[in-house]
C-alpha cells in the first residue's frame, strides 16, 4: 500500500517478546516504538538488566521522517553480522521511529557468520510480525487569533476539515492552535487567512 507523502509506518505498541533457536542459542526479540535517543538508551538498559545473563544484546533503531537517523550495533558480534539484518528488518518492513533488540544467549556452538546474520534477521523478523503497525500523518501546527463574532465561520471551517484542536484560550481575543496534516498546511493557511479579521501564524 502506498502511502501519502505525509504519512509513515510505525508501531502502536511495543511487540510481545519473540524467541528464535539455532543449535542451542536462543534469540529474543523485541520491537518498541521510540521518538528519542532517550527511550532508546532506557529500553536497551531495561533489556540488558531483565537479561544479565545473556551475551549480546544487538539492536538496530531508526528516527524521523524528513530528517531521518538510524543506527545499529553488532555488540561484540563479528562485524556486520547482526545490528545490519536487524536494521535491514526495519527497512523492510519500510518503519520509522522503531527500535529492534535481540537479545542471544550462546548455546555453545558457533554458528558462523552467516548463520548470525540469519538468526538476527530472524529474530527481528519475528518480533515485527508479532507487532501492530500503524500508519500516522505528519502534522504541523497553525495559531489563529481572532474576535469572538468570527467563531461561527473559523468553527465551521475546522469541523468541515475535521482538524484537531491541540490548545485554545479565551481572552480579549480567541486563540486556537490546530494540529494539520502537513500536506494540507499551505491550502488550509491561505483559506483561514481568507476570513477578514482572522490572525494566522504557522509554528
Amino acid at each position: 500500500m502506498s502511502l501519502a507523502s505525509d504519512q509513515y509506518r510505525t508501531l502502536a505498541t511495543a511487540s510481545p517478546e519473540s524467541l528464535f533457536k539455532d543449535r542451542g542459542s536462543k534469540f529474543y526479540g523485541y520491537a518498541f516504538p521510540v521518538q528519542s535517543e532517550e527511550a532508546i538508551k532506557q529500553h536497551l538498559e531495561n533489556l540488558r538488566a531483565q537479561h544479565h545473563q545473556a551475551r549480546h544484546w544487538c539492536y538496530a533503531w531508526q528516527l524521523g521522517t524528513s530528517h531521518v537517523q538510524y543506527r545499529y550495533n553488532d555488540d561484540g558480534e563479528p562485524s556486520n553480522s547482526a545490528g545490519a539484518p536487524i536494521y535491514g528488518q526495519i527497512q523492510s518492513f519500510d518503519l520509522t521511529d522503531v527500535l529492534i533488540v535481540v537479545v542471544r544467549y550462546f548455546g555453545g556452538t558457533k554458528l558462523g557468520v552467516g548463520g548470525l546474520i540469519n538468526a538476527y534477521r530472524a529474530g527481528a523478523k519475528l518480533a515485527l510480525e508479532e507487532a501492530e503497525i500503524v500508519i500516522k500523518t505528519i502534522k504541523e501546527q497553525l495559531h489563529l487569533s481572532f474576535d469572538y463574532p468570527k467563531m461561527n465561520v473559523v468553527m465551521r471551517l475546522i469541523k468541515e476539515e475535521q482538524l484537531e484542536i491541540v490548545a485554545q484560550k479565551m481572552e480579549l481575543k480567541c486563540h486556537y492552535t490546530l494540529a494539520i496534516p502537513k500536506s494540507k498546511i499551505e491550502t488550509l493557511k491561505q483559506r483561514f487567512e481568507s476570513i477578514y479579521g482572522v490572525e494566522v501564524k504557522k509554528r
